[in-house]
């Protein structure tokens, strides 16, 4: 079985779950979503170049997410403590969720732990009703970038909202 066997695929009911998040720590999770498309982006390790990327990454990218009403929630192992530094040195406004304790267990349910106490580097994307629409593997050292987080949203029919300034 490759790891990319072991993600969890299209169609399943996403496992929900409760995590400390950045800023302040409280617990959050899909569920209270529901009704809205949620990203999560899962990766190996704060304070590694790639992840460093990633997330920026996708906090530039937070107009289009902003756009479909999606969620977008980082998922590793590291401790609370560690995004909120990590979060705060790279302009990160997004919800950091730690996976910390018991170490890996989301990343476990969806399939997205490496068996060497980290993340692997997944996403999956929830529709409004908590199916998993979409997921994907990435190498380690590739940064996965948004598109086909955006192209999976796309998909989903969700509906754009209207920004105005």
């Amino acid at each position: 079985m490759t790891d990319s066997d072991r993600l969890i695929r299209p169609g399943r009911p996403a496992p929900d779950f409760s995590l400390p998040a950045t800023p302040d720590g409280r617990r959050t999770g899909p569920r209270q979503f529901r009704g809205r498309p949620v990203v999560l982006a899962f990766y190996p390790a704060d304070w590694t170049p790639v992840c460093g990327d990633q997330m920026a990454l996708y906090q530039a990218a937070m107009p289009e997410f902003d756009r479909y009403d999606a969620a977008l929630f980082g998922i590793s192992v590291d401790s609370l403590w560690s995004h909120r530094a990590f979060a705060e040195a790279n302009g990160i406004r997004f919800p950091l969720l730690a996976d910390f304790e018991p170490k890996g267990e989301v990343s476990r349910r969806y399939g997205a732990y490496t068996g060497q106490g980290q993340s692997a580097r997944a996403l999956v994307v929830l529709d409004r009703e908590q199916t998993v629409a979409w997921s994907h593997l990435s190498p380690p050292e590739v940064n996965p970038g948004a598109d086909g987080i955006l192209d999976a949203l796309e998909q989903l029919g969700a509906q754009r909202r209207v920004v105005t300034r």
